[in-house]
């Protein structure tokens, strides 16, 4: 497996898959040919098909015609074997020759692919094992956390980064609590995050701790939505759920930062397990892959703050994940709003039930964690492509607007 750091993304919303990735993509070409007449993008399958709600175009637009005139070519039934979000950049001079053509993947959660046959642009595997059963295994054997294989197998700035992604996780909660006003885009759908914290600081303790989940959920959703400052857990679209779930444990029952680092580690390596095996993209998979896993990575770190085994966080994680299989990707005018952001407030409230499912068992279960993101990958593959962020099927469906 690679670094947490790659599943752990600071950047701008709505999408890693359709808005940070190409935006990089583009990046990366335009260093290839700083100076050329004119460039070329086609998008095809999901990239074209939500595109234009998930302001692909103009991430690209935006990095590359400052350089040189850019046109986008959008093929939304054309899907490249590789991966459903495949793009193809190319490069002309003055007269019109083709200079370089490029073709690369947005895989999920903002990483670049280039296919099976290239590599050139992928980074070193640092962790030796890739199966929760053998992580697992590996705790029971030396008494160590998950948290501490992490800490074994990343850099020694490790700490800094989850620093950092907390505090970004922070800020993006608490600036969607204090904004008001419409999201953009035709839905007009209106801020949520700020009523449900207001209403919830109402109720007595019980509801009250959910409303504040909920809320948490909603701010920082709602931060992406509007193109605002998040980090990938695994992806924009599923981003309000660990740092939802964090939050409130930390506000409410007064963990230490040092703690709460230790549980972005865990819930990292869930995601990057995941990752690894299966695909955190919504394209790929559906929406299993975002906020399934947001939701499995979010109760795994819960039950560790709770002082759960290794075997009760597996638990955890493999309820937080196992009920949300067959989940579709199915957002509404391609924008990551609706069902996207209520999802994540269901999936925050889910995580820490699971956590508590967990903390009832001795963590010994039929059903592993490993088994379920081999379960998830097949779903995912059986999905039809209208049910996978294409926007043609399920919710988004003949949406009228009101």
């Amino acid at each position: 497996m690679k670094t947490i750091k790659e599943l752990y993304r600071i950047g701008t919303g709505p999408s890693s898959s359709h808005t940070m990735a190409p935006r990089k993509a583009a990046e990366m070409f335009l260093e290839r040919h700083p100076e050329v007449a004119s460039f070329k993008v086609t998008l095809y399958g999901s990239l074209a098909a939500t595109g234009v709600g998930h302001m692909t175009d103009v991430a690209i637009l935006d990095t590359l015609t400052p350089a040189a005139p850019t046109e986008i070519i959008w093929q939304p039934k054309v899907f490249l074997p590789f991966h459903p979000n495949g793009m193809t950049f190319a490069a002309y001079n003055q007269k019109g020759d083709l200079l370089d053509n490029w073709t690369v993947y947005s895989v999920g959660g903002g990483a670049l692919s280039e296919g099976a046959e290239n590599q050139t642009i992928q980074s070193p595997e640092i962790y030796a094992m890739n199966s929760m059963t053998e992580i697992l295994q590996w705790c029971e054997n030396t008494g160590k956390t998950y948290w501490e294989y992490v800490e074994e197998c990343e850099d020694d700035d490790i700490w800094e980064y989850l620093a950092e992604v907390w505090s970004t996780m922070k800020d993006a909660i608490r600036r969607g609590l204090e904004a008001e006003g419409v999201l953009p885009g035709p839905l007009n759908l209106r801020r949520k995050a700020s009523t449900y914290y207001i209403r919830a600081t109402g109720y007595k303790q019980s509801l009250r701790s959910r409303g504040l989940v909920f809320s948490y959920a909603l701010a920082v959703s709602e931060e992406n939505a509007s193109g605002g400052k998040i980090v990938t857990a695994p992806t924009c679209g599923s981003c309000g759920v660990v740092p939802s779930v964090l939050y409130h444990l930390q506000t409410s029952r007064e963990f230490s930062d040092m703690r709460m680092l230790r549980a972005l580690a865990t819930a990292g390596l869930i995601g990057n397990i995941v990752k690894t095996n299966a695909s955190i993209s919504g394209a790929e998979v559906g929406c299993q892959g975002e906020v399934g896993v947001a939701c499995a990575m979010a109760s795994a770190a819960a039950n560790q703050l709770f002082g759960g085994s290794p075997a009760q966080v597996e638990y955890a994680a493999e309820m937080g994940l196992e009920h949300h299989l067959g989940m579709t990707c199915d957002p509404v005018c391609g924008l990551v709003q609706i069902p996207c952001i209520e999802r994540n407030a269901m999936a925050a409230a889910r995580a820490l039930d699971a956590n508590i499912y967990s903390t009832y068992t001795d963590g010994i279960h039929r059903v592993s964690f490993d088994k379920v993101v081999e379960v998830m990958q097949q779903t995912g593959h059986d999905l039809p492509s209208l049910y996978k962020e294409t926007s043609e099927g399920g919710l988004a469906k003949n949406y009228k607007q009101m």
